[in-house]
């Protein structure tokens, strides 16, 4: 199934969406606020999340698609969202080539140990159809479309999209300022929902595409798979877990091979839609920051 989550009024409400109908889990079972609510409550009843969800899918009202298209909101509210870099070819060079200290990035890539980073809080992370930001104090701003992991409490149970926005000069001046070209204000997107473990069976296989606007006019477009991932979702996980005192919901980011050329800069206005099979598409406009 997938999920989302909408604002009706003043509410949030859980929505699962199965054979292209949209359910209101919460207006079945108020205590179904949120998508932590439901992984909770499967964890708690040792079932699946779509186990749990199917229980409740004939007493839920079904909502119009229209409806879910524009009240549409972050799907989860993770307490953290972390991310992987080097995770393909591609973001290997373009790592390469953007820094002053190019052999790192090789050694990572060819590593046993993965790059695993801190992204974003939940204050700094903005949902469908919301603003990434750019830093003002960056000339090469730049949209990285990634496969989200989905954990609760350290276990994969679904995934998303999401964009790690970047400043490239600030992380290619030097890697000691990785921090701040990628953790800022509205420097993170995800959803536009979560998709359970049991719709997709390999995250490992999914094409996903980007392609960027401005003023109506397309000006980036590129598209991969997940199947170009030198890393395992199992592998990524597992070192962002490792001795490290987790949250009870998180994100975790895997890497992006969809990396615009070096004369491109996300500017303010700009719309960046990002698509992966199975999953749907992440729309997000821009603005500094």
């Amino acid at each position: 199934m997938r999920y989302q989550q909408l604002m009706r009024g003043s509410e949030s409400h859980l929505v699962a969406e199965t054979d292209g109908a949209y359910y209101d889990l919460t207006a079945a079972k108020p205590e179904l606020e949120g998508f932590r609510d439901l992984a909770r409550s499967a964890s708690v009843a040792d079932a699946s999340i779509d186990a749990l969800a199917a229980d409740v899918l004939d007493d839920a009202p079904e909502i119009d698609a229209g409806d879910v298209a524009s009240d549409r909101d972050l799907p989860v509210v993770p307490e953290e969202v972390w991310a992987a870099g080097v995770t393909y070819q591609i973001s290997e060079q373009a790592r390469q080539a953007e820094s002053d200290t190019p052999d790192m990035y090789v050694d990572v890539y060819d590593a046993e140990r993965p790059e695993v980073f801190f992204k974003a809080t939940p204050s700094r992370t903005v949902g469908p159809n919301e603003d990434v930001g750019v830093r003002a104090d960056s000339e090469w701003n730049v949209p990285e479309p990634e496969l989200g992991i989905v954990l609760y409490r350290g276990d994969v149970v679904g995934y998303t999209i999401g964009n790690d926005v970047s400043s490239r000069d600030i992380e290619g001046e030097n890697p000691l300022y990785l921090p701040q070209a990628k953790v800022y204000d509205r420097c993170c997107s995800i959803g536009p929902c979560i998709v359970s473990t049991g719709d997709i069976p390999d995250p490992h296989d999914l094409s996903m595409s980007m392609s960027v606007t401005r003023d109506g006019v397309e000006i980036y477009a590129d598209e991969t798979s997940t199947i170009e991932m030198v890393r395992t979702c199992e592998e990524l996980a597992d070192y962002y877990t490792r001795h490290n005192a987790i949250p009870e919901l998180a994100v975790l980011l895997t890497g992006t091979s969809i990396v615009p050329d070096e004369g491109f800069d996300l500017t303010a206005g700009d719309v960046v839609s990002i698509d992966i099979e199975g999953i749907g598409t992440l729309t997000n406009g821009v603005r500094t920051v």
